[in-house]
């Protein structure tokens, strides 16, 4: 996935952490990027006065705040970890990168950073909460454009929000514009045959261009009566209107055959209509019981073109269309009862996930197959403080089944969820934390399709529907410190999926296919260091996140090993009304199965200035550095390289505007989400 073309942000379910800080502690906070307060099981962030005047809306606020394992990027709309989707939240409720858009500064109290949620967010490698006001009157109007000067590439945005007593209503929009932006392949693959010959085929990149179009509209209703009842529902369509990458080449083999002219063309496009309902009462004696319902519907198609041509030649030497319709729909309702005392909590819960797919394989003569997928979880987690040291453990029970209605094979499981954390304060300067986490991973819809799908000329792609849910297990320790203008995290992690869902090739008769299995482990250990450092007071901050990670990967009839660098460092001036923010990102290297893969290499600078209700901006996405994005295949049948290049060197302009009347109130106070996102095939693609 090419990010800074197709970034769509990742959300997941979790819940807030009752606030234990005095009141008083915020009179402390006076910097522009505020000091860090350490608690048992988050970092929270105050925003200072500097980093509110200086922002217009939630995601230039979170970038003010320059939290160091973050990457921020406003213009390309996403939010990141070490490589990794951050799950966002908005008062303990589900949210997207929109929505953190819509947010108005002055109503952001805190924003909490956890980096080992618990048992009650299912297994999600991190959390971003953002703890708002809610006051009972006024509204606000946000509007945000962003456009390329060099290409066809933009982003719209806008939002309104109504309040009346305890009632909020709201409706916003966005539209993300990428239309043919010129892109290219470089490709080299050699394929190994059972008799131990070989054929390498070189592709010589002749042009392409990559589509990613899609649209939101949303609207949401919230009841709010502190202390008593919150109620919230939301119903939003999002429309897929292209999404499409094209490459064109020239294949060289070594066999000394003629040239090839190849177009290779895959992607999707859709609706995804949703529907969400929340309930949130509270009892006496801190008690508080929650539930939520979710429900998505896809209705749209994935397709994939290959064709082959020898120059001059009338007829094709490969032509392969593959387009698959998908009707899928996802329910999810979740159930949590949290009771709190001084120094410990209890929360308990239970969720049912319920997916029904549905897809219809043109290419196959209309052939139809149905899936159904069922998950049920359930989970108990206790915290207590003593003194300095601070002490969770959890345990959850998670349920999986799935079958295919046309062939009745599919598979069912039950899989056991420890998760444990300790923490000492030395003082408030200094803290440690141990904490070990495991979670599961069902099978996709296209890991255990067994419908078979032809990618070119002699490889094919088929499903595993024997494959099991699988878990991941990891332990880390991090030290938390806070020095004269510096605060910093060192850590080291260790993690392992002992039955890894991956691809594996094998021959069958002239085909080469690609199949998935419960691979016999990952393993990595990784070391890492997150700084944030005060240069100029009010002035000039940095923040920084390395790490070094060391990993190896066994299979079927394979073991590999992998290691490397990769972070990203953000710095940012403010002053006079300007505020000049630059960051660079080294893309996380990641082994799974036989392939490296890794992301992009960004780099990114923005120049903003603002007036009254309106910040007005100009950027370009990657002045200096090769944008390079790709993978590279280690099988003993296959190994290959490939290099996504992009003419990335954009520059834009932007326009963000935001009016308030009266006070705002800003979403439910929602302390779970249930997840029902719906699943999508995917055409086969080289």
């Amino acid at each position: 996935m090419v990010l800074a073309i197709t970034v769509v942000p990742t959300i997941a379910s979790a819940q807030a952490t009752p606030d234990t800080i005095a009141a008083q502690e915020l009179n402390e906070i006076v910097v522009k990027a505020p000091k860090v307060i350490r608690k048992a099981d988050m970092d929270v962030y105050y925003p200072s006065k500097s980093a509110v005047e200086n922002s217009r809306n939630g995601m230039q606020l979170l970038t003010n705040l320059m939290i160091p394992s973050l990457t921020i990027s406003d213009a390309l709309g996403s939010i990141n970890a070490a490589g990794q989707a951050v799950q966002v939240r908005i008062n303990g409720r589900i949210a997207t990168v929109d929505q953190v858009k819509a947010l108005l500064p002055e109503t952001v109290k805190r924003v909490e950073w956890m980096d080992n949620p618990g048992l009650r967010y299912n297994g999600v490698n991190y959390v971003l909460n953002f703890i708002v006001a809610n006051p009972t009157l006024g509204g606000s109007l946000q509007s945000e454009g962003r456009q390329a000067l060099n290409i066809a590439w933009g982003d719209y945005f806008a939002d309104a929000k109504f309040n009346n007593g305890y009632s909020q209503f709201e409706i916003g929009t966005q539209f993300k514009l990428t239309n043919k932006v010129k892109s290219y392949r470089d490709y080299k693959e050699t394929f190994t045959y059972p008799d131990g010959s070989s054929l390498t085929r070189t592709e010589t990149p002749l042009g392409g261009n990559i589509d990613n179009t899609f649209g939101k509209l949303w609207g949401a209703y919230t009841y709010i009566k502190l202390d008593t009842t919150i109620f919230y529902v939301q119903a939003s369509a999002e429309p897929t209107f292209s999404n499409d990458r094209r490459t064109n080449g020239r294949l060289s083999l070594s066999n000394g055959s003629d040239d090839i002219f190849l177009t290779d063309s895959h992607g999707d496009n859709g609706l995804s209509p949703k529907f969400s309902a929340y309930l949130e009462q509270h009892f006496d004696n801190r008690q508080t019981f929650v539930v939520d319902f979710n429900a998505s519907f896809y209705n749209g198609k994935s397709y994939s073109d290959y064709i082959e041509q020898i120059p001059g030649a009338t007829d094709y030497l490969t032509d392969i269309h593959t387009l698959i319709k998908d009707c899928n729909q996802a329910y999810a309702i979740e159930a949590d009862y949290i009771r709190n005392w001084d120094n410990s909590r209890l929360t308990t819960g239970a969720s049912y996930t319920a997916h029904r797919n549905r897809s219809q394989y043109e290419n196959l003569g209309g052939e139809i197959f149905h899936q159904r997928q069922d998950k049920v979880y359930f989970f108990a987690e206790y915290f207590q403080r003593i003194n300095k040291v601070s002490l969770t453990a959890g345990l959850g029970a998670q349920y999986t089944d799935f079958i295919f209605k046309e062939t009745n094979q599919g598979n069912h499981s039950w899989n056991l969820r420890p998760q444990a954390t300790i923490s000492y304060t030395l003082n408030r300067n200094h803290r440690f934390r141990l904490s070990f986490q495991s979670w599961q991973s069902t099978p996709s819809l296209a890991e255990t399709n067994v419908a078979p799908q032809q990618i070119d000329g002699f490889q094919w792609r088929i499903g595993n529907p024997e494959l099991k849910t699988s878990s991941s297990y990891m332990l880390t320790l991090r030290y938390n410190f806070s020095l004269p203008r510096v605060e910093g995290t060192f850590g080291v992690r260790a993690f392992t999926s002992p039955d890894a869902i991956t691809p594996y090739l094998y021959w069958d008769d002239n085909r080469l296919i690609t199949s998935y299995e419960n691979s016999k482990g990952l393993q990595n250990l990784t070391f890492f260091l997150s700084p944030q450092v005060e240069i100029i007071p009010d002035w000039m901050m940095a923040s920084a996140h390395i790490q070094y990670r060391v990993e190896r990967m066994r299979g079927s009839d394979y073991k590999l090993y992998n290691h490397n660098w990769s972070g990203n460092v953000n710095v940012m001036l403010t002053h006079w009304g300007f505020e000049l923010v630059g960051q660079y990102v080294r893309a996380q290297h990641d082994l799974w199965g036989e392939k490296i893969s890794w992301g992009e290499n960004l780099s990114i600078l923005q120049l903003d200035y603002n007036w009254k209700n309106w910040q007005f901006g100009a950027g370009v996405i990657m002045p200096f550095g090769k944008y390079d994005q790709g993978s590279k295949m280690l099988s003993k049948w296959n190994t290959n390289e490939q290099h996504m290049r992009l003419d990335m060197r954009m520059p834009y302009i932007s326009i963000c505007y935001n009016i308030q009347w009266g006070r705002q109130k800003y979403g439910a106070n929602k302390i779970i989400n249930a997840d029902a996102n719906t699943d999508k095939s995917t055409a086969g693609g080289r």
